[in-house]
């Protein structure tokens, strides 16, 4: 099982959504960064369940503990542990899961491989493991703000509700007016109101966050095998609710021509940029410094409180269940934080690849 991903700046995460704890171990991040406890407990206040009526009523603290890795409040070079202990698990919720695979979950396919799962709130393959992301991700931000890299994803969809475009900065700020973590804010309540009502169903909705990247070099990520857009698409990919990434224009390409997307370049007070900004940042692979721009696709929430069908594995009998517990009707405005942590961890190991941070020791850079 992998649980690694990363080359010179890395992260192993570990833990179980109803065990002990959970966390992560950072590798690779150079000495002498200044880290506080209070800069990761910030980003994981903005993914901790139980914060409003969008999200699970599933209370968690998360109170992360800095186990190694600072020393006099900066990074001494080796790894950063990070843990959050678990304190509000329902167990007896999930009991009935045993051996009857919850529709849409990745139950049925951790019992055909491992045999032995923990299926108490998914186990280790719930989204509460995204706290390992996170852990990753404020450290891995802290890094790229010495490079002055700004990294922010804001919900830009729920349902069939859309919001209009926003500015960057307008993004920074807005999104911190509202649970659902969109910049619109006319849209935003109607995204709310739409959460509420699935909620009230017992249902569940979808929609799509996007993430922007600013100040980043032209140059990062490789013309192969080791893309930028590559990676991005991959560690996002791996948050468990993602099935779709766009970079950049994405797949509004497809009826496109030629003419009407390439980004042609200028000059701008002595500065190379593009006109356009359709290849969203990165094109051959590789960043050419214009912001970097994805959207993911995040399904609805699987777990909705409507009967539906299954099937017991142990008398491979047809069966109906009902999901207990507690859920949240769309789960996209605590994916944005995941979404910008993996975005930082990929944008930070391939800072350090490409040579723009020093490997080691961070006062180098000067």
């Amino acid at each position: 099982m992998s649980n690694s991903i990363g080359e010179k700046f890395k992260i192993t995460s570990f833990g179980t959504s109803h065990g002990v704890a959970v966390g992560a171990v950072v590798d690779g991040c150079p000495a002498n960064l200044e880290l506080t406890v209070e800069d990761i407990q910030k980003e994981l206040d903005k993914r901790k369940p139980g914060t409003s009526s969008v999200t699970t009523p599933r209370k968690e603290a998360d109170e992360v503990q800095i186990l190694s890795g600072i020393f006099e409040g900066k990074t001494d070079g080796t790894p950063i542990t990070g843990v959050i202990f678990n304190k509000n698990q329902h167990s007896k919720d999930y009991s009935m899961f045993k051996n009857t695979p919850r529709p849409s979950h990745g139950d049925f396919g951790w019992m055909s491989k491992y045999g032995n799962y923990d299926y108490n709130g998914g186990g280790r393959g719930s989204g509460r493991i995204t706290i390992g992301h996170v852990i990753g991700g404020a450290i891995a931000k802290k890094l790229l703000e010495t490079q002055n890299i700004e990294i922010v994803s804001h919900v830009v969809q729920i349902g069939d509700i859309k919001a209009e475009p926003q500015e960057f900065d307008a993004i920074k700020k807005n999104i911190e007016k509202n649970p659902v973590r969109c910049a619109d804010l006319k849209a935003a309540k109607e995204m709310e109101e739409l959460i509420l009502a699935k909620k009230q169903e017992g249902d569940s909705v979808g929609g799509i966050v996007e993430t922007i990247a600013v100040n980043t070099p032209a140059g990062l990520g490789e013309p192969i095998f080791e893309r930028l857009d590559g990676d991005l698409a991959r560690i996002l990919m791996n948050i468990g609710a993602v099935k779709g990434v766009e970079i950049g224009l994405g797949f509004g390409v497809a009826d496109k021509v030629g003419s009407q997307i390439n980004d042609e370049y200028q000059i701008t007070n002595n500065n190379i940029t593009t006109k356009t900004n359709n290849s969203g940042g990165i094109i051959g692979g590789m960043s050419n410094g214009m912001p970097i721009i994805t959207r993911i696709a995040i399904k609805p929430t699987p777990s909705i409180s409507k009967c539906q069908d299954s099937i017991n594995m142990e008398k491979m009998e047809n069966e109906k269940i009902e999901i207990k517990g507690r859920h949240d009707p769309c789960i996209c405005p605590r994916v944005t934080v995941v979404a910008e942590s993996s975005t930082a961890i990929v944008l930070a190991d391939h800072m350090i690849r490409s040579g723009f941070i020093h490997p080691s020791n961070l006062e180098n850079n000067i």
